[in-house]
Order: C-alpha cells, then structure tokens, then sequence
C-alpha cells in the first residue's frame, strides 16, 4: 500500500506546483490586463494630441495635460520655467521673459508621482557614507506636489499622471508674471477658470507647453497703487527641460572678481564649521580640438554660444545689437577661442525652434515705454552652468540713449545736436548697451568702480581716451564723456569696445585648464592671476551698492577719481548745453522734446552733485586678500569731505542757472527745478550724520560729527551770521536744516539715489511716469513727488549685517549696512547746532534787515519748539 501512496503524493505536490505557477501566470496577465485597460481608457474615445520624443511624451486630451513619464526619467534633474510667448500688457508681463526657473525632479513613490525641489545649496563628501547619510537625512527634496498614477504603458516602462493642476494654477515660481518693472511692483492673480492648454511639444532633452493664462493684475509704485484690477492675457510658454547627467566642473569665485554666483555651504566631515563657499555662472567652453588648444591654434568650441535675433527690431537696430554681442569675440580670442559666441537670426526653417523655449537663448524686442535693456542668465544649480541667456531691449531704449549723448557729449560733437540722432551715432550708442547685456549673459556683474581708475583730467586727453575710452570696464555705468570740455580735441566720448577688466574677467572666467585634476586645482591658478592684479586700480572690482551707499569711488554714472572735479566739468557742459538747446532742437513746436532734455538734464546736474555728497561720511571699500596690496577700507579723506560740504552748498546756492526762462516759459506752469533739485540734495546732505559717525570712527585724522554739523551749520545761516540780506534760497536751506533737524536720520547707509537699478531699469521719474501706460491709475505728480523724494532720502530699517566685506573666495554679496547705532551721537550735535540757532536768531529777529525779520522770527519759534520737544 505504501508503494502506491509516494507516487500518488508526488502526482499531487506536482499538479498543485502547475496550478499555482498557472495561477501566477495568470494573476500577471490578468494586471498587465488591467495596465493595458486603465492605459486605454483614458484615451479612448476622446479628442486627443500626443506629442512624443526619447524624454517623454505629452497627451492633450479635453483640456487636459497628461505625462506619459519613463521610468527611466524618474529621479533626473531638470529645469521647470515659465516664459512669456504673448502679453496683453509689457508692463505686468515682459514678452520673452521668464521669471524664475525651477530646480525640480520627479520621483515615484508608490501609486503617487511627486514632483520635488532638488535640495542643491548644502554639500559634502558623498562618498563619505556617514555624510552621505547626513545630507540625506537634513536635507533632503522638499515635495512640492503630488499626482496620483493613472495607469501604466502596456509595456509597464512609463507611467501617466495629469499634471493641468501644475500650469494652471497659482504657482508663483511658475507665473509668467514679472515681480517687478523698473520701480514698478506687480501683483497677479491667476483666474484658473479661464486658463486653456494650447501647443504642446515634445524634444531630445526637454517638453514645451503653451497655455494663455488670464491674470488681474494690480500694479504699485511704492505703497501707492498705480493699476487695479486690471486683466491680463498672458500666453506662457512652459519648458520642462532635462539637465546634463555628465555636469560642467565648476568653478570656484573670487570676491575680487565681478560674476554672478551660485551660493552653497559644505559640511566638513571632521565636524569643522559649515564654510559658505560659490561657483560662477559661466558658459561650458571646451576646444573643439583638444590638441590644436593646447598647442597655442585658435579653436572654435565644442558648443559655441548662440544668441537668436528678434525679427521684429527696427531693420537699423539689427546690425548693432549684432555687432554688440559679437564684441566679446576680440575677448575669447585672446584665450585661444575662436567664433565662441554666434549671432543669428530666428530661423523660418527649423520645426524645433521656439524663442520661448528655455533651451534656446534669443535677443528680444519688447515693444514698451520702458527706457531700458537688461541682460539675464539661468544656470544649472549644481554647478553655475549657464544653460540660457536672454537680452531684453525696449523700445525707448533710444530716448536713454539720446539723452545721454545730447547731455552727455553735446558740448564737443555737433552731430547730437539735434532732434533726431543720426542712425552712426544711435548705432554706436545702441551697440554699446548690447555689449554691455551681453556682458550680463556671459556672467559678468556689474563693476561700479572702474571708471574711478582715471585720472579725470585724462579724460580730456586724445592719447589716453582714445586707448582706453571712459572706462576700463563696459560693466560699469561709465556712459559717455561729460567731463570733455568744448575746447578738447580729438577726445574720444564713447567707452571701450571691452576694456582691459572686462577682457580680464573672460580670462579668468573661461580659460580651460584640461590638466587640472579638481576645482581645488584651478582655484590655485585663478587665484595667484587675480593676486598678481592686487592693487592695480585697472583691475579693481566695486560691488554696486543698491540701497546702502559708503564707497564714493563705485557709483553709477560717475566718471575719474575725483566727483568735485568732474563734476565742475559736467557742470560747465550743462549750462553750455542748456544756454543752446532752443538753438539747437528744431520742429519742436509744442516745445515737449526740449522739455524731456530738460527735465534729463536737471537729473543729470543732480546727479553730479550726489557723486560728490557721497564722499561725506565715505568709506572707500576693496576685497582684499591678506599678503596682497590694498586696504579693505580707507575713510575719505578729511579734508576732501569738509570739501564736499562746501562745493554742494555752494552748488546749491548757485543753480538758478538751472531756471533760464527763455527755455522753462515754454514748458508752461510749473515749480523751477532747482527747487526741487536743491530740496532732495539737502535732505540727502542732511541724512548723512551716520555715515560720517561710521568714517570718523575708523579714521585716524577724521571728519567729525561735531566738525560736519557745525561746517553745515556755518554755510546754511552764512547770511544770518554774516548780516547781509538772505536770499529765497538761504531761506529755503534754513527751512530745510530746521525740518531735519526735527528727526535726524541715524540709519542711513547710503541715502539711496540711482538714476539705474541693479536689473538696468532707468529710473522712473515724476516726469517720466504718464509714459508707461498708467491709465486709469490713481497715482497722482504730488503723490509722485513725495515718493521720489522719500527714495531720495530713503531711510530703511537697520540690518545687523556689517560693512566687512564677505569673506575671500565666497563671491561678492551686497553691500549691506552697517549698524551704527552704538556710535551714532548725532542727537547731541543737532541740539548743539539748534540751541546755537536759537541763540542767534533772538538777536537776528532785532537787529537783521527788515526784510528778513518776518522769515528769522517764524525759524526763531521752530527752533525753541525742537528745544522744547527735546527736553
């Protein structure tokens, strides 16, 4: 019986085995079924678009967006961006333009996809498993969104997820929506009712979707709102692009050197403090021809920089923003680089090209009001790689540009003399701001203190200027040359093609160095190179200073090394300019063009006389390594600010010129300008107290807060103390000094004052602001005044962060204030000056002219009013 029964139970354990593996067979088919059925369900029977490429493949169906993602996809690095294809409004959304840029990846987590913020700014030895562990466990992708599954390929190699959510909703880092216009603050909100899908396309390495986006829009001018619920139509182009899997080596940045930065922080794993440090934004540059390069033979590169021409500029605009872009050549070839950048045209030929895609980098026309054009970069936030580049040119570009050669050059070169600027002249001058953006898209920061490496009387000279322009660096706000006099021959006005910082720079920034084995290595090179350039002010490199002002040698529109000097030479070509103007502006009936050259003209004067303010109370500022040639900072001569006190109130004193009224009669009603322009210096002058605290401290032979109060003092009262007869302006100066003498500004860092911003905007003036399309706004001149003047004067809160510069190798930063508050005894000083005030204003209101008594006894009861409030 036992023989039967083990053959039996081997027959059983056997067939049960096949039923379960049939069972498993089936079980599988019978999911893959289901994948198969899910996957087909959501297509059938529907309207649908489907774009497809070796990335992914993108269905449009009823409205809808689905991904169809490859596994394999999951997990890599990309960039999410918003561009603006269209607009109903230049002024809410720039066409061209893409805001922000998101560092994203996408990962499966069971039934779910998220999409996460790739966590790139905190580093360390990954291939140390404790701090691989660390950065994993701190720092890890923050989830941005989730999306459930909705089926699987039949293949099970891709998953399908809706993602319309993600493009039309309110995401802010997706809005094509610009935070800001020049001093304008934009404020939308999406109506996701209204959205629609249009175009979508699918490449190589990245996907592009269209939608027109419906936004209302409030736009505000400070806290005064200039635009209210007004709709927008903004259509948005969005690129999902794949970033490289073998990355550009990075470079290590030197605070010596201007280039825009990506900003990280190592954790050392021998537990040592966490250490900032930067990589710089540049394009990845290898030789074509590896061996060729090294042999010293011009190489074109592996991937040449490309930038695409708008079709819709003015035919006379094409040729000089080419030629712009195309002057960095002369650069790259001096490192053994040839053709590095192309310039082209928008090609009618090419299926895959879109402007508004982020893997192409295009030069756009922005038909708009704006005086401005500003160059920007989006990078690999791994590694500073720039990826794309875009040049933004408005259209009344030219009004900048005609005013500045008029105001600028006028008193040496007849040809600007006129209402329309020759097409040579506005070809050269347009040439130059492209170069300048250009520099912008190479990676190159703005270098506020190169023009102050001149001598200013060599400005006036042939030999130097025609070497060496305005300014060693085009990154500068170094314009044309006001400081030539009409005497001056064969004086070049114009600044370099690229001056020898700025060929420097691309040296620094570009050179390859295939031998090198790590960062660590190029570093060593890159630094001994700038080391050798330690103290040469040529190659001095000045952080621009937005908000907080102490470093009178890097200003904006500024010119040489000394602001009273130059300043005397604008000067005098102002009032030549402003004695010729009727003379020179024909078929201007209504008067308007000559009325804008005049309004630039009174900005231009101030600004003359704001370069040489700031040399009260300034510091100048430098990064420098220890061992190297330099202080980190040097307070302004004594002598040069008690200087600058005198020549600005004697300015102020004597710029009725400003008020000819053989040219203003024909403006129409309206305050003379140098009223308001003498009201917004001395509200600066008078704001300076902190500044000269902070100088004086750190100097060894200071210009002390007592000495500054009591030199402003003497000058304001001069005709009180002196007994003459005060004119409108001492009275007007008098009045003023009391007014601040109510609050003295203890937090001023700089008193900021900039005709340009750090985006390039030129800055929106009272004058200038109807032109930018504020109908139906609320914004009225009055209100527009006093904000002007409170950005003037601008006091803000006080941050604690120092005037110290960032530490060397860890990039430029901006310069913020210093909290001088523990220093700060300008209180004891006004109520000196005002008790002293006081005293001789009871004698004043007796024995001054009679014509004065009624002004002395009104400041006489402002004064014992202050006291009396002090007490």
């Amino acid at each position: 019986m036992r023989k039967w029964i083990i053959p039996n139970m081997v027959f059983i354990l056997l067939l049960s085995g096949f039923c379960s593996l049939g069972g498993e067979r089936k079980a599988k088919k019978n999911k893959q079924e289901e994948k198969q059925g899910k996957y087909e369900q959501l297509f059938k029977g529907k309207v649908c678009t489907t774009v497809s490429s070796d990335f992914m493949t993108l269905h449009k169906v009823d409205g809808k967006l689905y991904f169809e993602m490859p596994l394999k996809v999951f997990g890599r690095e990309m960039l999410l961006a918003s561009s603006v294809a269209k607009t109903s409004n230049n002024m809410a959304a720039v066409c061209g333009y893409t805001p922000n840029v998101m560092h994203v990846r996408f990962v499966l987590q069971d039934s779910t996809v998220q999409l996460c913020s790739v966590a790139s700014n905190m580093t360390a030895n990954l291939g140390n498993g404790r701090m691989k562990q660390v950065i994993k466990q701190g720092y890890s992708d923050p989830v941005l969104f989730g999306y459930k599954v909705l089926a699987y390929t039949p293949d099970s190699s891709a998953v399908v997820f809706d993602v319309t959510s993600l493009l039309h909703s309110d995401v802010a880092m997706l809005s094509p929506l610009a935070r800001k216009t020049g001093r304008y603050e934009v404020q939308g909100h999406l109506k996701p009712a209204h959205s629609r899908l249009g175009e979508v396309k699918a490449f190589k390495d990245n996907v592009s979707i269209n939608s027109t986006l419906l936004y209302t829009v409030n736009v505000w001018y400070s806290i005064f709102p200039v635009l209210r619920q007004v709709s927008v139509t903004v259509e948005a182009n969005r690129t999902l692009m794949l970033l490289p899997e073998e990355r550009m080596r990075p470079r290590l940045s030197d605070s010596r050197v201007g280039t825009f930065l990506t900003n990280k922080r190592y954790i050392p794993e021998e537990g040592g403090d966490i250490r900032p440090y930067s990589y710089v934004h540049r394009w990845r540059l290898e030789p074509k021809d590896a061996e060729a390069y090294r042999q010293g033979v011009l190489t074109e590169p592996l991937k040449p920089i490309v930038m695409y021409v708008d079709p819709d500029f003015p035919e006379n605009w094409k040729e000089p923003i080419k030629k712009g872009i195309l002057r960095w050549n002369q650069a790259f070839e001096k490192i053994g680089f040839k053709n590095a950048i192309q310039v082209k045209d928008f090609p009618t030929d090419d299926p895959e090209f879109d402007p508004a895609n982020l893997k192409y980098s295009c030069v756009h026309y922005v038909p708009y009001t704006h005086e401005n054009a500003e160059g920007i970069t989006w990078v690999d936030p791994m590694t500073g790689e720039i990826l794309n580049a875009g040049i933004f040119i408005y259209n009344n570009v030219t009004w900048a540009l005609n005013n500045w050669r008029v105001l600028q050059t006028a008193q040496l070169d007849p040809s600007v003399r006129t209402k329309k600027m020759p097409d040579d002249i506005m070809g050269e001058s347009l040439e130059y701001v492209v170069a300048h953006e250009m520099g912008h898209c190479l990676g190159l920061m703005h270098n506020m203190a190169a023009s102050s490496a001149y001598p200013v009387d060599s400005l006036r000279s042939a030999t130097f200027t025609q070497k060496y322009g305005t300014t060693p660096s085009i990154m500068d706000y170094a314009r044309f040359n006001y400081v030539a006099q009409p005497g001056d021959k064969g004086v070049k006005l114009t600044p370099p093609d690229l001056g020898v910082y700025d060929e420097y720079v691309i040296k620094w920034m570009y050179t390859p160095f295939p031998d090198a084995v790590s960062i660590q290595d190029e570093a060593k090179i890159l630094e001994a190179w700038v080391d050798e350039k330690a103290g040469d002010p040529m190659y001095r490199y000045g952080r621009q200073q937005e908000k907080y002002r102490y470093d009178p040698s890097a200003l904006e529109e500024d010119l040489g090394d000394d602001a009273l000097k130059a300043g005397d030479y604008g000067i005098a070509n102002l009032k030549y300019i402003m004695g010729n103007i009727n003379n020179w502006i024909d078929g201007d009936a209504t008067a308007d063009h000559r009325k804008q050259l005049y309004t630039n003209l009174t900005k231009q004067y101030e600004c003359y006389l704001m370069n040489v303010l700031y040399n009260i109370g300034g510091i100048y500022l430098n990064e420098v390594k220890e061992g190297t040639p330099g202080e980190r900072f040097k307070p302004v001569p004594r002598e040069r600010q008690k200087a600058s006190v005198s020549w600005l109130l004697r300015q102020l004193r004597e710029g009725s010129w400003l008020d000819d009224r053989d040219l203003v009669d024909r403006f129409g009603l309206g305050i003379p300008a140098s009223w308001r322009v003498r009201t917004s210096v001395l509200n600066a002058l008078f704001g300076r107290g902190a500044c000269v605290t902070l100088s004086s401290h750190l100097a060894d032979d200071p210009y002390t807060m007592s000495e500054f109060a009591e030199d402003v003092y003497r000058e304001v009262w001069a005709s009180a103390l002196e007994g003459r007869e005060s004119t409108p302006i001492d009275r007007l100066m008098q009045r003023t000094w009391l007014n601040k003498s109510k609050m003295p500004v203890a937090n001023v860092g700089g008193n900021r004052f900039s005709l340009q911003s750090a985006s390039e905007a030129y800055a929106v003036t009272p004058d200038e602001s109807w032109a930018y399309g504020l109908e139906g706004g609320v914004l009225t001149e009055e209100i527009m005044e006093q904000v002007w003047d409170m950005e003037r004067t601008g006091a803000s809160e006080v941050s604690e962060q120092d005037a110290g510069q960032v530490s060397f190798g860890h990039g430029y930063g901006w310069q913020g204030e210093v909290n001088s508050k523990v220093l700060n005894n300008e209180d004891i000083y006004f109520y000196k000056m005002v008790r002293e005030c006081r005293d001789m204003l009871q004698k004043k209101v007796l024995t001054a002219p009679e014509v004065d008594r009624p002004h002395y006894r009104a400041m006489l009861l402002m004064a014992e009013k202050l006291l009396m409030e002090r007490k």
